[in-house]
């Protein structure tokens, strides 16, 4: 960073700023749920759709107009060599948080999930973080 007698210079603190605002704003967290198409129907997937975003804008991450929910049901598919039951959240976030908090994420919607499908045994998620600068939008063109 730019330092002038010990203190950062104008545009250190502007770019600083920019940044700041940037992650504060611009979360953009993908919650891309793959499972198994006989699970989806009860709970709809509307209503799985809407139990993660819930989840996830409770963690106080993210922005809630931000969250993006997306289910991807599979009719053909493998756990371990046999067609059962899964669920898999692949969550895709602006880099940012820590691994504790990813974490807590990740405890609160496999929960949530487990409420909402108590006999399916496969349910897990994972958190990728994307870094800022290999991000584009169409409003950053």
């Amino acid at each position: 960073m730019l330092r002038k007698a010990g203190r950062l210079s104008a545009f250190a603190k502007a770019r600083d700023y920019s940044r700041q605002k940037f992650f504060k704003v611009c979360t953009m967290p993908h919650f891309v749920i793959d499972c198994a198409a006989e699970l989806i129907g009860e709970p709809s997937e509307e209503t799985v759709n809407r139990q993660v975003h819930e989840v996830a804008a409770a963690s106080k991450l993210f922005d809630s107009s931000d969250i993006k929910v997306r289910v991807n049901p599979y009719r053909t598919y493998l756990v371990g060599g046999e067609q059962e039951p899964f669920i898999h959240v692949f969550a895709h976030a602006l880099q940012g948080r820590t691994p504790e908090q990813r974490a807590a994420l990740s405890r609160a919607v496999v929960g949530k999930l487990v409420e909402l499908f108590p006999e399916v045994t496969n349910i897990a998620m994972s958190v990728s973080e994307f870094e800022q600068a290999t991000y584009c939008h169409r409003k950053h063109l």
